[in-house]
């Protein structure tokens, strides 16, 4: 199984029936495998603070959601994770590609990554970083565990555990 198909699946296992995205380079795959899943619905987002308004809307319509985004937007989000997620206690998974680390190609993106683990602890946020490929097998429970308590999750996929990820093999988990 890929690792697209195994966030998917994942998603779907834990009926997460909504998710938004912001467009990535890095989680281009797994956003259209979520835009083809019948049992998934996606809205695609301007801007990751109106993503998680969206993801709180579908909450209270009784629909567990997720969203997709870069790390290089935690700062955009702060005050809506602050004064509506974490306020209200939703449960959200947050899917983030992790820019700016070594290798990383655009200048702008090595800043913000020097941030966001430290933004996301100073909110409490609970956090878990994905660099190898297998690291995917943990997805399944750390959706379990976010909507089991009610607070938002950071799952941060940096570039190395993306590597295997190609058209043809899409970085097949064993």
């Amino acid at each position: 199984m890929s690792i697209n198909d195994k966030i998917v699946s994942d998603f779907e296992q834990n009926n997460v029936e909504f998710i938004t995205t912001v467009p990535c380079k890095q989680l281009a795959g797994v956003i259209d495998k979520i835009d083809k899943s019948e049992r998934i619905f996606h809205i695609p987002s301007n801007k990751e603070d109106e993503g998680m308004g969206l993801c709180a809307g579908a909450y209270m319509g009784g629909k567990r959601s997720a969203i997709i985004m870069q790390n290089t937007a935690i700062g955009v989000t702060i005050n809506t994770l602050a004064t509506l997620i974490q306020y209200y206690h939703f449960p959200l998974p947050m899917l983030i590609s992790y820019r700016g680390e070594l290798g990383e190609p655009v200048a702008c993106q090595v800043e913000m990554a020097i941030h966001t683990k430290a933004l996301l602890a100073q909110m409490n946020i609970p956090t878990y970083h994905f660099h190898e490929a297998d690291d995917v097998k943990e997805f399944d429970a750390i959706l379990k565990h976010t909507f089991m308590c009610n607070k938002p999750t950071a799952i941060l996929t940096d570039a190395s555990f993306w590597s295997g990820v190609s058209a043809t093999s899409e970085g097949v988990v064993k």
